[in-house]
């Protein structure tokens, strides 16, 4: 049996908390591998932490700063060579969504090429096993914890649908801060043949009470889109599951947006307070809504979506008032200006690693690591229409 067919067919029949160990026992007998770890961003996506079940984890590695960080930073494979061992750093990444990295030593000798394309394809069918084992087994979801999250910081990361996404005619990227114990903010995106819908959500309130408030909502939306409504009667049907439960003591301020992946048209709602800017030519402009009334704040609201038109190549980044009311310790807000400029600066990044560089930015305005209030990210990168293959 082809060894390339062996291994895939090892990750398909291992057991959901084996899937590591099922590729290991396949590489180091069929591709003379001396070692094999996998190695999963974190929350905060600061360090890459190896998956085991042994009492004594190996230490995490930095994102920044690291060989195997440079593999997930670039979404390239990365070659370590040292005592007559190659060390080959590969991407795992499932659509566009990274999840961490397989390292892999072999000897330097057989690092040809045909091994190196080899274990790219086990890395992306590791991926995909990765996200079905994690439905039944919690070793892959421990290993992305640097910390323990809090209850409402665990609450929220379960309604995410992953951290970056990417296709053809678009890429993007979102990021929570504090990674470990988010309160409120939250996003959903959905991918069709022809739309991309996405919602950023800044929740109002702290702890439990903000993440019921942000579960509530964003479950009334998902069922109305799942329904094939328009993200105006979305927007509607979540203001009156808010409304019914809170009887208009606690709201939701959501972004929701539709956008046509062939034509760049984009419909919004602004049912609240989070802010989008456009990239278009190097230049940052806010782009101004109407602000029509938070979900939930009174029975039976009306919305209307607004439309304009995107440009192949324009850059759209969303943010939370977690965001651009932050103050340094001297009392100055972060501000528009500086905002522009963490966006502006992160212009050669691709749309999963903006949200990242502009929350880092954030952090040496804010003179702390941690910070007060829900700080949230988003990246959406429009390409414009592909021509057909």
């Amino acid at each position: 049996m082809n060894r390339l067919v062996a291994a895939e067919r090892a990750l398909r029949s291992a057991a959901p908390h084996q899937v590591v160990d099922a590729l290991r026992e396949v590489l180091c007998s069929q591709y003379a591998a001396r070692d094999v770890e996998l190695l999963m961003a974190d929350y905060g996506l600061t360090v890459l932490q190896p998956v085991s079940d042994s009492p004594h984890i190996p230490d995490p590695l930095p994102v920044h700063g690291s060989p195997a960080g440079r593999a997930f930073g670039a979404q390239e494979p990365f070659l370590e060579d040292r005592d007559g061992l190659t060390r080959v750093h590969l991407p795992v990444t499932v659509r566009g969504d990274r999840l961490g990295v397989l390292s892999v030593t072999v000897p330097s000798a057989a690092a040809s090429g045909e091994l190196l394309a080899e274990l790219d394809e086990l890395a992306r069918a590791l991926g995909h096993e990765v996200v079905v084992a994690e439905r039944d087994t919690d070793v892959f979801t421990r290993a992305r914890r640097r910390d323990r999250l809090t209850l409402a910081a665990e609450m929220q990361w379960q309604l995410l649908p992953a951290r970056s996404c990417s296709g053809a005619q678009y890429a993007l990227g979102a990021q929570l801060e504090p990674a470990y114990a988010v309160f409120g903010d939250n996003f959903d995106w959905s991918v069709s043949a022809d739309r991309l819908i996405l919602y950023v959500t800044n929740g109002m309130g702290e702890g439990i009470e903000a993440s019921l408030l942000t579960n509530l909502g964003l479950n009334a939306l998902r069922n109305a889109r799942r329904a094939g409504i328009p993200i105006a009667d979305q927007a509607a049907l979540a203001d009156q599951a808010i409304y019914a439960h809170y009887r208009g003591a606690a709201y939701l301020s959501v972004l929701l947006l539709d956008l046509e992946l062939s034509t760049g048209r984009l419909q919004v709602v602004d049912a609240g307070s989070p802010r989008m800017l456009r990239v278009r030519d190097r230049s940052v402009t806010p782009v101004p809504f109407e602000q029509q009334l938070p979900l939930g704040m009174f029975e039976e609201t009306d919305y209307i979506p607004q439309q304009f038109t995107l440009r192949p190549g324009d850059r759209l980044v969303f943010v939370s008032d977690g965001v651009y009311g932050v103050a340094a310790p001297g009392g100055e807000e972060y501000g528009e200006r500086a905002l522009n400029r963490a966006i502006t600066s992160a212009g050669l990044l691709p749309a999963p690693e903006v949200p990242g560089a502009v929350l880092r930015q954030l952090t040496g305005h804010r003179g702390r690591p941690e910070p007060d209030d829900d700080a949230l990210v988003v990246c959406v990168d429009w390409f414009g229409k592909q021509p057909a293959p």
